[in-house]
C-alpha cells in the first residue's frame, strides 16, 4: 500500500450507508470502470475497514491506500483485469 493516496478517476460518496450498501455501491461503481482506474471511496460505517480490504481480495483488486480520520474512512483501489 503506498504511503500517498493516488490519484483517482472516479469517487464514491457512501457517507450515511452502513452494510452492506457501501459494497454494493463500490461493486457496481467499479463494474463501469476501465481496468487500471481508481476510485476514491468515502465512508462513515467503521465495518468498511473489514469489508473492503476483503472485497479486494475476493475480487483481485488492488487497494492502493486507506485511510481513517474522525470517523471517516476513505479507501482508493484500482480496478484489476479480469481473471482469464
Amino acid at each position: 500500500m503506498s504511503a500517498a493516496p493516488p490519484p483517482g478517476q472516479h469517487q464514491l460518496d457512501t457517507r450515511g450507508l452502513y452494510c452492506p450498501e457501501p459494497v454494493m455501491m463500490l461493486h457496481n461503481a467499479v463494474r463501469d470502470m476501465a481496468v487500471g482506474e481508481v476510485v476514491e471511496v468515502i465512508a462513515t460505517d467503521p465495518a468498511t475497514q473489514r469489508d473492503i480490504p476483503k472485497f479486494c481480495h475476493f475480487l483481485g483488486h488492488e487497494l492502493v491506500h486507506q485511510e481513517a480520520d474522525a470517523g471517516e474512512y476513505r479507501y482508493w483501489l484500482r480496478k484489476a483485469a479480469p481473471a482469464a
